[in-house]
């Protein structure tokens, strides 16, 4: 797919969006996922900074960066290196001898790693991560079930299920949204799982120590963690943190 007919596209979607919560945020063309130098930050170096946990602790993307960010994750770049990813934790995971009494377990994060909630980041109010982050507005979107599978990671779980692994869907959305996130996961076709583990709406603890603490959870369980997979290095630091994690890229926001 072009630029000219993804930006034709936004343009479009724009034009016709009836408020503007539900306009598309408008991408120029001057600056893609190629890494084009903007005048103070070279964008491609930020967002591997990102990716390799170099830069931590951002609450939003840098305003020159936005446009970037936006071809990127709409553009094809993102979805070859989700496939990457989950093409490698395949190969892993086929090569793993399991013992056939259930319990061998993949753990998966669900945002931005099993779904997919670019329509809501590419929205005019959010504009990819730049627009400081609403917890109203993100979760009036997690309430609608709307969200698209990663198609990487959805071909990664249909084997894993096949290969024998449980699956451990494990992440930060409170305990209040579990009916609308069981809903998006069957919808899309995630349709199995052991567990399904949100967060206490009483949990105040970082991510780091809550998802440490629902894996050694697991592992008590008799349990193993053969697998661990999500976007965020929170999801993958810490204690009980399974026998190999793999990181899906995110560069729109960053949860310590």
């Amino acid at each position: 797919m072009g630029f000219s007919y993804l930006i034709l596209m936004l343009t479009i979607t724009t034009a016709v969006a009836s408020t503007v919560n539900s306009q598309i945020h408008f991408l120029t063309p001057h600056s893609g996922s190629a890494g084009h130098k903007h005048p103070d930050l070279d964008c491609m170096s930020w967002r591997v900074a990102v990716e390799a946990n170099n830069l931590r602790d951002w609450t939003q993307i840098p305003e020159s960066c936005v446009d970037y960010v936006g071809h990127y994750m709409l553009g094809k770049q993102y979805r070859k290196d989700c496939d990457i990813v989950a093409a490698e934790a395949y190969k892993y995971a086929k090569g793993l001898n399991l013992t056939g009494d259930g319990k061998d377990v993949w753990v998966f994060d669900i945002d931005e790693t099993t779904l997919s909630n670019i329509p809501y980041y590419a929205r005019v109010d959010v504009a990819f991560g730049y627009i400081p982050f609403n917890g109203t507005k993100f979760n009036q979107w997690v309430e609608k079930a709307a969200a698209p599978a990663i198609p990487g990671s959805l071909k990664l779980y249909k084997k894993l299920v096949k290969l024998g692994f449980k699956i451990v869907f494990l992440t930060g959305t409170k305990e209040e949204f579990k009916q609308p996130r069981a809903k998006n996961l069957k919808a899309v076709g995630y349709t199995q799982w052991l567990k399904l583990i949100l967060k206490g709406d009483n949990d105040h603890s970082n991510a780091v120590a809550y998802k440490s603490t629902k894996r050694k959870e697991i592992e008590e369980g008799g349990y193993r963690i053969r697998g661990n997979m999500g976007d965020q290095w929170s999801d993958l630091l810490g204690s009980n943190p399974g026998d190999r994690t793999f990181k899906m890229p995110d560069p729109m926001y960053y949860i310590g």
